[in-house]
């Protein structure tokens, strides 16, 4: 189990008046200690109705986000994760933004060993866009882990 000071910072989890904002807000991310330092594994999160705006017609945009990270010593908390994903809902941006966006805001708040970042958006005007994203760290075995999976990552 997890000591109090352990879960010291998360404030959203279990928190029953949670507000859902409709801007953009990386603010809400929060974090939590990897108690599993020693072993590298992936976290898998999978975001089936993320939605953001077209930047140029104000439309909206409908996308499955895969992320998959692998942690060092701090985790992204899930429900923290769920409303930062909900606040791109009035957030207008080209898809390939949204999903760099992401990856960026999650490294800045735990410095994962490795993380991609994978948008499956439902195609509009005959088109679907699937843009990846992902970063190893320097001087890491995930650093070429990170420019393998650029190069051969299944697109299909």
């Amino acid at each position: 189990m997890r000591t109090e000071s352990e879960l010291n910072g998360i404030t959203l989890l279990g928190n029953q008046k949670t507000e859902y904002r409709s801007d953009y807000a990386p603010e809400v991310l929060e974090s939590f200690d990897n108690k599993h330092q020693g072993n590298d594994y992936f976290v898998k999160f999978v975001c089936p109705e993320f939605t953001s705006l077209c930047p140029m017609t104000g439309q909206p945009d409908f996308a499955t986000i895969i992320i998959r990270y692998i942690p060092d010593v701090k985790m992204v908390e899930s429900k923290s994760l769920k409303l930062y994903l909900f606040s791109f809902r009035n957030h207008g941006d080209f898809h390939e933004d949204c999903v760099n966006i992401v990856m960026k805001d999650l490294i800045q708040l735990m410095n994962p060993k490795y993380i991609e970042v994978f948008g499956e958006f439902t195609p509009r005007g005959g088109i679907a866009i699937h843009p990846f994203a992902n970063f190893g760290r320097a001087g890491t075995p995930f650093e070429q882990m990170a420019r393998e999976r650029l190069f051969h990552h299944d697109m299909q």
